[in-house]
């Protein structure tokens, strides 16, 4: 009978899957393969030669480990999830019939919830723009293209001149690990784009060189740093109080998509995660929303 592969031989092959099949970044697979190396240096303390045989009690001890080492339970977490990564790997690959850590418990952390602007706070900010400025124009349409599809910011920043069909409303976007998806966007959004692609756009860029959709008053592809600063200064024109960075309208896209009777998988593909369970997140963000509305607003809340 052959001998299984040695177990830095699973997680070479793991890592190779992850850079090549899955496109993942490079800094998820960096994430994932410190983790897996920590669990196999761990393993071999415990005298375990090979991932093939390990039972879900010896990743319930590991964890009991990280745990006895001082890592909070968000590390414990993360570090269960990309040891079940590879375990899913090494199932699919033949290796294994089952994967010991889908009987083992993620460890539970308290993780604070996102901010999220309200409706009337959204609508305060896409006011706030001065838009007979070029300038003004081009935040107004970035701030209601971010609200509207809910694209990351190094997307927005990024996002090519042709990646927007007028017609449709749809965008193509590369996301995270060079994938691509297909991201609505809304007749209030394509109205501001077309007129920022009319009006102020060629006098950003004259001579049409940048093949970004949004470029600054230099005529090149805007950073997040300088759409950040400026967003800031348009959140304070608002009135807006506390922190308001463009996660942060991502995050309120996400959840007001949600109290309107979105489904959550539509919501995943919009968002480019790959796992159902980060979006997730906003189902708790809608419920606590609904909680405290109920509180502020009902007479024996």
């Amino acid at each position: 009978m052959p001998r299984p592969p040695p177990m830095d031989e699973w997680v070479n092959s793991f890592e190779y899957y992850l850079r090549v099949e899955r496109h993942a970044s490079d800094n998820t697979v960096e994430a994932y393969i410190r983790d897996c190396r920590r669990f196999v240096a761990w393993l071999e303390s415990q005298r375990v030669k090979t991932l093939v045989g390990v039972e879900p009690e010896t990743v319930s001890r590991y964890l009991v480990h990280l745990e006895e080492e001082g890592l909070g339970a968000r590390t414990r977490a993360r570090a269960r999830s990309s040891v079940r990564q590879l375990f899913r790997f090494i199932v699919e690959e033949g290796g294994r019939e089952d994967d010991p850590t889908s009987l083992v418990d993620s460890p539970r952390f308290t993780s604070p919830l996102p901010r999220v602007l309200s409706a009337t706070q959204v609508e305060a900010l896409l006011e706030a723009p001065d838009r007979s400025e070029p300038l003004g124009l081009r935040d107004a349409a970035m701030i209601e293209i971010l609200y509207a599809s809910g694209l990351r910011v190094s997307e927005l920043v990024t996002v090519p001149l042709q990646s927007f069909d007028l017609r449709t409303g749809i965008a193509i976007i590369r996301g995270k690990g060079d994938k691509e998806r297909l991201v609505p966007v809304g007749d209030r959004a394509l109205t501001l784009l077309r007129e920022y692609m009319r009006d102020a756009r060629p006098l950003l860029d004259p001579r049409g060189r940048a093949r970004a959709m949004f470029v600054s008053q230099r005529g090149t592809a805007m950073t997040r740093q300088n759409f950040w600063q400026r967003l800031k200064r348009h959140a304070q024109t608002a009135g807006i109080k506390g922190k308001v960075s463009p996660h942060v309208l991502r995050h309120s896209f996400a959840t007001h998509l949600l109290e309107h009777g979105a489904d959550l998988r539509a919501l995943q593909a919009m968002l480019g995660h790959a796992d159902i369970s980060t979006t997730q997140i906003y189902t708790h963000v809608s419920r606590a929303r609904l909680a405290a509305i109920h509180e502020e607003h009902h007479p024996r809340g």
